[in-house]
């Protein structure tokens, strides 16, 4: 760990990374690791992030070989480089401040220099005459270290292998101080850049040292005047579209969907200090700014500190859809990496002793992993009496004997609590599920204190959180969690998110069907309709390969459950059901290897998983199957064919880390066997030469790929059936 306090304008700065090829030494560019060959998306080992001293003596470099930014550090620190270092494009146009932040009122900048002129481009020569700007926040010090995980992860279950908690890479922080009114405030700005992805994480923290207390009463964590999509004449707000980069944040709630779940954070913004570009009302969405909608309105008193939430900034090596899915989700396996946690779970649909057993012992016999005692079970989560809480642990302890985990349903949002517990909103506005408790009333105090009680002396291991958390704010000031509206949002959300974060380090599952994974939660929703479970059978079985084709785009394979009605949901009578299981075997097998053959767990919900022997064996095979190829399945899934019920559909599960690096599955919802030749695109399983397929665990036939990484097989699919390939590395 080194530390620097300027004293100037020189700086002393020093190569952190030392196992470069060469030495650096002081006043000197950096001697830049050898360019990899590889694709980062296939193998990223080669990509080690670091910092490096700059070309003058007052810059560093932040930089992994994928992603570089440029930090000057005088008269004051400001970013005046950030390069997309896999396309050799420039990202930045414009200087602005790192961060701003609004204390007692008033709003200041920290870092950031003023005076240029043009913001369509930034030269070097234009940084030179960049002046300071006195109001800001002036830098004082920086630290470099490694990443520190943000909270813990009790790591007792299968997940990928090579996963790191925290995640390898590189810690910057930036001090900013004001020698005024602000005196003994310090504002840090945390950057992080990991090993093996295009991706920086920022954060802010404020330390109190002052002799009063302070409120902070907003911030905008990340600035980026970032190039233009395209450019357009016309006054039309939308006709651009933003810059070709993915920006999230662990502030996220209230959706399935990455985008949607941070638009309140979030935003592509007109830049009012771009008066050359093209758009005569200077409407062109070119500047980014990350910065919570309400509050957050945080008192911190003298000696005390605050933290923002994270966000993390991934620009795109390309526009193709599938690579840039590709990078999404290999984001997710390197910042949240317990989202490859997976388990086969059982929807148990009642909660008492002998159907409780009778589920667990199901799920040992044809080796489902755990069992949740589903909503309309009767299981009380809330119940925390003495006598309850023994019995769920009865209950969790056989269910250990069996080598099965067992969880609960919770309902949080979207229900009415009365008496005032609930959130007030402003006039005009509704919860966004119609009704919902607030979390900073006595009963949501009380509600998460049972939560943590119940499985401090349960030991039961997963939470299935309904209604999480969806960003509702409240004007109540009768609530003892936040003092108005402006505050509410904040603290509710602080109470979740740590409530999750406690879960993560306990080795609580978690399925949350809302974009809560950053903050520790396991899963979420693939994507579907629930009354589409209601269907007729057939339908149910397109609309499975359809949901997971389509959520697969940004979630891998473990990130989302899918469903399973075994007894009846949302209506639909005995066509859309599966009971009595043995009547329905064939659809209720396609059903399963729909699922498993992505590598999606589906909530099988009924009082069980097989009626008869030939029910389970045809269950029991079906999960071996998955458990033998259960590393490649688990892999990302490459779109080749979606669902329609006119053709065969297929799709790609690839892991170029693994021993088998594709397994091809193919579906046909036809009634007639189809017979095709089909293209099978292999780049991204790794492989570049010759590969092995074989057919249903056959024996293998040497392939050799094209130019364009791609083989043709001819292949055979029986009706209303499904077939599989595995593609292995050719030997000798």
């Amino acid at each position: 760990m080194y530390l620097l306090k300027s004293l100037q304008v020189f700086f002393l700065l020093i190569l952190i990374e030392p196992s470069l090829n060469g030495q650096n030494k002081l006043g000197e560019a950096p001697i830049w690791p050898t360019k990899s060959t590889t694709d980062w998306l296939i193998d990223g080992s080669a990509f080690k992030a670091s910092v490096y001293q700059g070309s003058n003596a007052d810059e560093i470099i932040l930089s992994n070989g994928l992603l570089k930014r440029v930090f000057r550090l005088a008269p004051n620190v400001a970013t005046i480089a950030i390069d997309n270092l896999m396309t050799g494009e420039s990202i930045l146009r414009g200087v602005k401040p790192e961060a701003e932040i609004t204390i007692n009122g008033v709003n200041y900048a920290v870092g950031g220099l003023k005076g240029q002129m043009n913001y369509a481009f930034l030269r070097p020569e234009d940084v030179s005459q960049l002046i300071v700007d006195s109001s800001a926040f002036q830098f004082a010090a920086y630290e470099v270290s490694e990443p520190q995980a943000a909270f813990g992860w009790k790591q007792i279950r299968h997940h990928a292998p090579g996963t790191n908690w925290p995640p390898k890479g590189i810690h910057l922080r930036l001090d900013f101080e004001m020698q005024d009114k602000n005196a003994g405030v310090k504002v840090s700005v945390h950057y992080e850049l990991y090993d093996g992805i295009p991706v920086m994480a920022k954060w802010l923290t404020v330390e109190n040292n002052s002799q009063q207390s302070i409120v902070i009463d907003d911030f905008t964590s990340e600035i980026i005047a970032a190039v233009e999509y395209g450019s357009a004449v016309e006054a039309r707000k939308y006709i651009v579209s933003k810059p070709n980069i993915h920006v999230e944040t662990d502030y996220a709630f209230a959706s399935f969907n990455v985008d949607d779940a941070n638009h309140h954070v979030v935003q592509w913004e007109p830049d009012p200090d771009y008066t050359s570009q093209v758009n005569y009302q200077l409407l062109t969405p070119c500047l980014l700014k990350v910065s919570p909608e309400i509050g957050p309105a945080q008192e911190i008193l003298v000696g005390e500190s605050f933290k923002t939430f994270r966000t993390f900034v991934l620009p795109y090596d390309s526009y193709d859809r599938e690579r840039q899915g590709l990078s999404l989700r290999k984001m997710y396996r390197t910042l949240a990496p317990w989202t490859t946690e997976n388990l086969l779970m059982m929807h148990a649909r009642f909660a008492d002793w002998e159907q409780v057993k009778k589920a667990i012992d199901q799920c040992a016999e044809v080796g489902f992993e755990m069992v949740i005692l589903t909503f309309g079970s009767g299981f009380n989560i809330e119940d925390n009496s003495e006598e309850y809480l023994a019995k769920m642990k009865k209950y969790s302890d056989y269910a250990r004997s069996k080598g099965v985990e067992i969880g609960g349903y919770s309902l949080l949002a979207s229900r009415k609590i009365g008496e005032g517990q609930d959130v007030v909103m402003p006039e005009g506005q509704t919860p966004t599920f119609g009704n919902s408790p607030c979390i900073g009333s006595e009963w949501g105090q009380d509600y998460f204190k049972k939560l943590v009680d119940f499985y401090s002396k349960t030991g039961f291991s997963l939470l299935e959180h309904d209604g999480s958390y969806p960003g509702d704010a409240c004007i109540s000031k009768d609530h003892p969690g936040h003092k108005g509206y402006e505050d509410s949002r904040w603290n509710q959300y602080r109470v979740i998110s740590q409530f999750y974060q406690w879960c993560r380090s306990e080795g609580i599952y978690l399925n949350v069907p809302d974009y809560y994974y950053l903050t520790g939660s396991n899963k979420c929703g693939m994507g579907y309709r629930e009354v589409n479970w209601s269907l007729p059978r057939d339908q149910q079985v397109l609309h499975t390969r359809q949901n997971i084709y389509d959520g697969a785009w940004t979630k891998i394979p473990a990130m989302g459950w899918m469903f399973v009605p075994l007894t009846e949901y949302h209506g639909g009578g005995a066509t859309a059901t599966i009971e009595p299981l043995n009547e329905h075997l064939n659809h209720y097998q396609k059903m399963i290897i729909s699922n498993l053959g992505g590598g999606v767990q589906a909530c099988y919900r009924g009082p069980r998983l097989f009626d008869t022997e030939e029910t389970k064996t045809m269950v029991k095979t079906s999960v071996d199957w998955y458990k033998k190829h259960r590393e490649v399945l688990e892999g990302d899934i490459i779109h080749l064919r979606r669902a329609d019920g006119r053709d065969i559909d297929y799709w790609l599960n690839v892991n170029p880390g693994g021993e088998e690096k594709g397994l091809l599955m193919i579906f046909n919802p036809l009634n007639e066997t189809v017979v095709q030749e089909i293209e099978v695109p292999l780049y991204y399983t790794g492989l570049t030469d010759k590969v092995a397929v074989s057919h249903e665990d056959a024996k293998t036939i040497p392939y050799q790929l094209n130019r364009d990484y791609k083989i043709h097989l001819n292949v055979e699919v029986p009706a209303n059936a499904y077939t599989w390939y595995v593609i292995s590395k050719q030997t000798g």
